[in-house]
C-alpha cells in the first residue's frame, strides 16, 4: 500500500482570480457612483470691495477702528460702541455694505466675534479683505 504524503501548500491561484473580479468591477462601478452633487456658484476675477463700504479695521491689539468708506479716515470705536455705530449707518442705509479688515495675527476668535456683532447689529452684507497675491508672511 501506497501512502498519501500530506500537501502543505495552499493554492491561491482561485483567490488571485476573485479579487481581480472585483477589482474590475470597482474600477468599472466606481465613476458612475455620484456622491452627491451641490451646484455652488463659479468665480472668475474677483472684483475689488466697493468703495461705498464701511471697512471695519480690527488692529493687531484687538481694537476696532471704522471707516464710512474705503477713501475715509479711521475712527476709533470702543466695543461698547461698535453696535451702535453699525446701527447708525443702517439706519441710513440697511444695506449698506461692510468690509471687515483684519490683520493676520490676530486671533480667529475675535474675527468671529466681530462678524457675529456685526450680524446681530443688523448687518446684511459683509466680507472680509484679503491681500490679492499675499503670500501670508
Amino acid at each position: 500500500m501506497r501512502q498519501r504524503r500530506l500537501m502543505n501548500q495552499i493554492n491561491v491561484v482561485p483567490y488571485i482570480d476573485v479579487m481581480l473580479v472585483l477589482l474590475v468591477i470597482f474600477m468599472v462601478t466606481a465613476p458612475m457612483i455620484q456622491p452627491g452633487s451641490i451646484d455652488v456658484p463659479a468665480a472668475g476675477a474677483l472684483p475689488s470691495a466697493p468703495v461705498q463700504a464701511a471697512v471695519i479695521e480690527l488692529k493687531k491689539d484687538g481694537s476696532i477702528a471704522l471707516r464710512l468708506n474705503a477713501n475715509s479716515p479711521a475712527k476709533p470705536v470702543p466695543d461698547t460702541r461698535f453696535a451702535r455705530e453699525l446701527a447708525e449707518l443702517l439706519a441710513i442705509n440697511p444695506e449698506y455694505p461692510m468690509v471687515v479688515a483684519a490683520d493676520s495675527t490676530l486671533p480667529y476668535q475675535k474675527v468671529i466675534d466681530t462678524l457675529e456683532a456685526a450680524r446681530m447689529a443688523g448687518v446684511k452684507k459683509i466680507s472680509l479683505q484679503t491681500k490679492s497675491g499675499a503670500t501670508g508672511k
